[in-house]
């Protein structure tokens, strides 16, 4: 089987706001058909990459291709290959959503009735074919996000790049998205998807990307990374007096942090749970106290980051 050239190729990008590199250094390839993840807190440089591959801002270094072809801002090639959901609403609240979407279309070059059987199509796909001559402004906010998302596929692009797309969503909504975008991948659409939700990332992508302070830290699928991880197991336990006495006898043998006033115990590798049981029976503490779970995505950010991803 011959493999597939990368849809989207980053090598060495750096993109500098004065004097802070917003990305340092950024290296990494996106197959055709991924759904990729691009995980980070605010101020990562998430949308900062978003916004170089969308051709709306221009390199400082490195090389950033998308179909083989490189990126430059303002290409209009750009614009066609590929759709922007930003993480900001993108519409105009006074008009209707099927006049959002005409001048939307006709900036991507569509017109006549090409053009309205793709508003048709996606506002059907959208789920807001009966709101299409209501204005903006009384849609709700997760109607408003459904809304862009659609004026995004209008011209049918290869690669979708969502940038946070649910912020401030609710529940339903959030649902309706991440479903219609599983159904997109599932068509053969290429997305990219950066967020700051762990649940997010683990519900919907295929392959992770973990980004902070500019730099990838990691790359590969939720299970790799979960199994480059030095531990096997996390025990989670209250901070308190009771518990405070085994601290030191743990630090010795795994690697200890605290979240929200939760302890987290990792113990080597090839440490028996037995011995650990041992311990707390020996200082009185309740097994109820003590819950046991295999690690997650948010354990593998903790340990490249030492802190807690949070908005």
């Amino acid at each position: 089987m011959i493999p597939q050239s990368p849809l989207v190729s980053a090598k060495g990008v750096v993109k500098r706001f004065g004097s802070l590199a917003a990305l340092d250094g950024v290296s990494l390839d996106i197959a055709p058909g991924e759904f990729f993840g691009l995980l980070g807190p605010n101020g990562a440089g998430k949308s900062t990459f978003m916004s170089l591959i969308a051709g709306l801002r221009p390199l400082d270094g490195g090389t950033l291709t998308v179909d083989g072809a490189g990126v430059a801002a303002g290409s209009a090639k750009a614009r066609r290959s590929l759709g922007l959901v930003p993480q900001h609403i993108a519409l105009y609240e006074d008009l209707s959503a099927e006049r959002n979407l005409r001048i939307f279309g006709e900036l991507y070059g569509l017109r006549g009735s090409g053009l309205g059987r793709r508003i048709d199509h996606v506002l059907d796909a959208v789920q807001l074919a009966d709101r299409r001559k209501d204005l903006v402004k009384e849609f709700s906010g997760g109607m408003q996000r459904r809304l862009n998302l659609a004026a995004a596929l209008l011209h049918e692009p290869r690669l979708l790049l969502c940038d946070e797309p649910t912020v401030g969503v609710d529940p339903q909504s959030r649902n309706a998205i991440f479903d219609f975008l599983q159904e997109l991948n599932r068509g053969g659409m290429t997305i990219i998807y950066s967020t700051h939700y762990m649940e997010e990332a683990t519900r919907l992508c295929s392959r992770i990307g973990i980004i902070d302070r500019g730099k990838i830290l990691a790359l590969g699928t939720i299970d790799s990374l979960i199994e480059q991880l030095p531990f096997e197991e996390e025990i989670r336990f209250p901070s308190s007096p009771a518990t405070a006495a085994i601290l030191g006898d743990l630090a010795a043998i795994g690697e200890l942090a605290i979240v929200d006033g939760v302890h987290r115990f990792r113990p080597r590798q090839g440490y028996p749970m037995s011995a650990f049981y041992t311990l707390t029976e020996a200082h009185a503490l309740p097994p109820r106290l003590f819950t046991s779970q295999r690690p997650t995505l948010e354990s593998v950010f903790l340990q490249l980051t030492g802190r807690v991803l949070r908005e």
